[in-house]
Formats: structure tokens, sequence, C-alpha cells
């Protein structure tokens, strides 16, 4: 019997895929628990449509997200910190602050852990970092630390 999974079935799919379950399997397990429906005509016409809504609204947001991204590359953010001599920080800027930062200058709000950094910046002067966007896009922005 051809079902529509409803929701992930661990061994069996995932939700939205159609399968071939035995009979019985099907009518005492994965019906009743609400897991599949039947796959009629209709089901399978209606799984393509939210299937084909969903890949357009994945491509709009990729969209937004380069656009973003293209923004976020030509900003810096200027951040503010106590140095001693030679341009040594006395503590760190981490995605935390320089997060804040680019909501104050320039109103954008960015999760602290998009922002991808190997280690804090402990030393005056400009820096990039990496700010993943979306899965397959990240931009790279400049980040200024400049004594108080």
């Amino acid at each position: 019997m051809k079902v529509i999974l409803l929701k992930d079935v661990k061994g069996i799919g995932k939700a939205g895929e159609i399968i071939n379950a035995s009979d019985g399997h099907a009518r005492n397990y994965l019906i009743p628990r609400g897991l599949a429906k039947e796959a009629t005509e209709g089901g399978i016409k209606v799984l393509e449509k939210q299937k084909a809504a969903e890949a357009r609204k994945k491509q709009e947001e990729l969209q937004e997200a380069k656009v973003l991204a293209e923004k976020l590359s030509s900003l810096i953010v200027s951040l503010k910190g106590k140095a001693g001599e030679g341009g040594r920080l006395f503590g760190s800027i981490t995605s935390k602050d320089i997060a804040e930062g680019l909501e104050k200058q320039h109103k954008i709000k960015m999760d602290k852990r998009k922002i991808q950094m190997d280690n804090p910046i402990r030393e005056l002067g400009a820096s990039f970092v990496e700010i993943k966007v979306y899965p397959e896009v990240i931009a790279k922005m400049k980040v200024e630390i400049v004594a108080e």
C-alpha cells in the first residue's frame, strides 16, 4: 500500500515521502497513529504543491540572504576598547560585542552565534569576521577596534 508520511518515522522515512508499506503495517500502525495517510491522487497533488511552495520559499530566503551578505560586506563596525602599550586590549572583543555594535550602529539585528571567530579580538586595528547569513551564504565584515 502506498502511503504519504506525515511525520518522520525512524527506519521508514521522512515526512513528505511516499513509501510502499505493507497493508497491515499501514492500516494498523502508521495511519491510526497519524504518522501517514493513504496516497491518493489528490493527496499526491497537494504534497507536490507543498514541496513547490517550500522550494520557492527557500529560494526567496536565499536571495534575501545574498542581499544581506552584500550589505554586511560593505559595512564597518567600530568598537572601542581599553588598550595598554603596544595596542593590546585589556580583555577582548567577542562575537556578542560585534553583534551589539552592528545593531547599534547599523540597525541590523544578528545572532551572535552566526558570527564566526576563531579567537576573540585582542588588539587594536581592523579585523575581518565571517558572518554565516544562510547555510551557503557567508559574508566577511570589517570590524575596527579603536582605543577609548
